[in-house]
């Protein structure tokens, strides 16, 4: 069997990210350790496999980049099956090691909509960081900081109140593992980050590209 190369790269760095963090919360690390296990990993895995695949890891990112022609359509499916078998086996794992219920972002205060308005603002810095980087040429260490840098911050701004995925294939990894099945939950963590992650994507080609 062939697997391409840049399929490969986006399930390890989804399995990377979604192990380590689930690691961290099953560990009773505090938010600053899970902030800063999520924003390593990416920082370490874009360091990694940028020249690779492009690092995208996140269905999010993959559409936003499609959005302004720099993406390939038919590349979509098999970058998003990728990431998203990366978070279910990192999530599988993490089940087997430490048990279920560990690592799944989740609403917590806040209503539906406000949750949404947390994870598309999220992740709106998070995909506008890696345009901004990534496509303008940045070299791949230097990027992979400050990508790794959003996530993190992400994560102290947004993990009390939703967990702050900022990525689908994250969340639905560590959700269908610990038996989650509400599609409304579902939808909302895939919907809010692609709203996200388009508007940067367009502000970014409309207004910010040269």
């Amino acid at each position: 069997m062939n697997i391409k190369k840049e399929w490969l790269s986006e399930y390890i760095g989804v399995f990377a990210l979604t192990f380590i963090g689930t690691a961290a919360m099953a560990g009773g690390g505090d938010l600053l350790t899970v902030a800063l296990a999520h924003g390593l990993t990416i920082a370490v895995m874009v360091s990694a496999l940028a020249k690779t695949s492009g690092a995208h890891f996140n269905p999010a990112v993959t559409i936003a980049l499609w959005s302004i022609d720099k993406f390939e359509s038919k590349n979509i499916l098999g970058y998003i099956t990728s990431q998203v078998l990366g978070g279910v086996v990192g999530a599988l794992l993490a089940l087997w090691i430490w048990g279920s219920g560990q690592g799944v972002p989740a609403f917590n205060g806040v209503s539906n909509l406000q949750g949404m308005l947390v994870e598309i603002t999220l992740t709106f810095f998070l995909v506008f960081v890696i345009i901004s980087t990534v496509i303008n040429k940045m070299p791949a260490k230097n990027a992979a900081l400050y990508i790794g840098l959003t996530v993190l911050i992400g994560i102290l701004a947004g993990g009390p109140s939703t967990g702050a995925a900022m990525n689908p294939a994250r969340h639905l990894g560590s959700y269908l593992v610990s038996g989650g099945n509400d599609i409304q939950v579902i939808l909302i963590y895939w919907v809010a980050p692609l709203i996200g992650g388009i508007k940067a994507a367009k502000i970014w080609k409309n207004w910010l590209s040269s």
